[in-house]
């Protein structure tokens, strides 16, 4: 009986929520960026992805992930590796230097603060990538098209950034009721 109960509560808890949550779409221009929204206080994840070195490159080059998660740099080359970040978002009392391994290794790293970090190698300076840390769940990367579409996304104020290798970072205040749009042009 109280299995019962609770999967009703559960379900119109659920209902209640489709309700109240809209979508956000737009186009980045120039295309294949990555956008994020920001909530109120970073919200967490618990889980865990790979960052590759192959082919003495960061695979992927870019890789958008939510705070909290935790990022295993794994050296799939037969060369040893480093991984290092100078700054996140331009902050660099945010540096780390995860050291150098051989091939078959990862070391992990848990990232708790939002922002953009910039990934080197110090072996082979010729290795960029990228880890976008989005402070909530709502983030896409979009198409060569620049297309994307955040669903189910709570209605409420929020601020929507684009982010675009080389270009610089744009942020703007939306609100989302239902279905919205917002477009960028990354200079």
């Amino acid at each position: 009986m109280k299995s019962n109960y609770l999967f009703v509560v559960v379900a119109l808890a659920l209902i209640a929520q489709a309700c109240f949550a809209g979508s956000v779409k737009g186009k980045v221009t120039p295309g294949k960026s990555v956008v994020y929204l920001e909530a109120a206080a970073p919200q967490m994840a618990d889980k865990t992805v790979t960052m590759d070195q192959k082919g003495l490159l960061f695979q992927p080059h870019v890789m958008v992930i939510q705070t909290g998660t935790t990022v295993d740099f794994l050296n799939s080359d037969k060369v040893q590796h480093n991984v290092f970040w100078p700054n996140i978002s331009g902050d660099k009392k945010k540096s780390h230097n995860m050291g150098t391994w051989p091939q078959g290794q990862k070391r992990p790293f848990k990232f708790t603060e939002p922002g953009v970090v910039t990934l080197l190698c110090n072996v082979h300076p010729e290795m960029a990538g990228y880890i976008i840390v989005s402070p909530s769940p709502y983030f896409a990367e979009t198409g060569a098209d620049g297309d994307y579409n955040l669903a189910n996304v709570p209605d409420g104020q929020y601020t929507i950034t684009a982010w675009h290798e080389g270009k610089k970072v744009q942020s703007k205040k939306i609100t989302v009721s239902g279905n919205s749009t917002a477009d960028f042009t990354l200079q």
